[in-house]
């Protein structure tokens, strides 16, 4: 009953934030300068060709009877069809695009799903590598406060958090890829691409990795099941695992799912720094252009992923510790 209860109210709290960041995605891209419909048509066309045009888009209709009416699409699982991209998936220029159909256009759902894998494989990746990167570095400073242990994990941190990832970027490009030849850096024909921009992903949030393994592990010693585990029999390094390393786990994954947002974020940055196919670029794509579609398909759908993660890591929590209630 617990379990039911739960995820309806956070199914309809995800609801409740969705219908938030799409309506302000909606109005501020409706808002901000710049006219798609301009873009479309060209530069140079007259006043009354592109007034044509943002009417068969639905551009001249008010705001709110704008979004209504993308609610009701929503509803039927129709994320719209983008203003420039034919559904051949080639990206076509203002002037070049002859045919205002929507069913010639690409549909957004399916310009999202094609990207996807590639990014989510991008930032499984990097939460991977900043695992592998924290948890020696948390959980030796947490075990051991005051000492180097601690002063080395400091020491990692504050140089990580200061690292640009497009600077950093660059530079593992520059390295692995030009000088070395080890790894690729541009494109994707390959998983091997996904390692240096996953890499400069996990630089940027290991520090916060870092940071809450080794206060949480510290906490956690100091604690009175701690202190009488010995007592029990129970040896330091099961104590640690079973005990100190489970108990942070918690914090840890609440972490997670407030990283996701600023993972997310570096994703767009690092994805166009090593033209990485994915979301991102997608995305960065899709601003210059003004297509309103894509910006708002890719904006509900990492929403919605932003929701699904943060359920699923309060109910990992909740198993882990069964006295949290959320």
């Amino acid at each position: 009953m617990y379990l039911l209860n739960f995820l309806i109210r956070r199914v309809l709290q995800g609801l409740v934030v969705l219908l938030i960041v799409s309506f302000a995605i909606f109005a501020l891209l409706r808002v901000v300068p710049g006219d798609p419909a301009r873009l479309i048509v060209g530069g140079m066309a007259p006043d009354e060709v592109v007034v044509q045009k943002a009417e068969e888009l639905g551009l001249n209709d008010p705001i709110v009877v704008q979004y209504v009416r993308y609610l009701g699409d929503l509803a039927r699982g129709d994320l719209g069809n983008s203003f420039f991209r034919p559904k051949s998936g080639a990206t076509v220029g203002a002037a070049a695009y002859d045919d205002p159909s929507r069913n010639e256009r690409a549909e957004v759902l399916d310009l999202i799903l094609e990207r996807i894998p590639l990014t989510l494989q991008l930032a499984g990746l990097s939460v991977v590598f900043a695992l592998i990167i924290s948890f020696p570095l948390g959980v030796a400073a947490g075990l051991n406060p005051g000492k180097w242990q601690d002063r080395l994990a400091f020491f990692s941190g504050s140089v990580f958090v200061s690292l640009p990832n497009f600077w950093l970027g660059i530079v593992l490009a520059q390295l692995f890829s030009i000088k070395l030849g080890i790894l690729p850096s541009i494109g994707y024909k390959g998983f091997e691409y996904t390692i240096l921009p996953a890499f400069v992903l996990a630089i940027g949030i290991s520090p916060f990795i870092i940071r809450t393994l080794s206060v949480s592990i510290a906490q956690i010693m100091h604690e009175e099941f701690i202190a009488v585990a010995p007592l029990r029999g129970l040896k330091r390094p099961r104590i640690v695992v079973a005990h100190a390393i489970r108990n942070a786990s918690i914090p840890l994954l609440n972490l997670f799912g407030i990283q996701l947002g600023i993972l997310l974020g570096g994703v767009l940055v690092v994805e166009l720094i090593f033209d990485y196919p994915g979301l991102g670029r997608l995305t960065i794509n899709a601003v210059l252009q003004r297509d309103f579609p894509i910006i708002q398909g890719v904006a509900i759908f990492i929403s919605a992923i932003f929701v699904f993660i943060n359920i699923a890591v309060d109910l990992a929590a909740s198993f882990i510790d069964p006295r949290l209630e959320y």
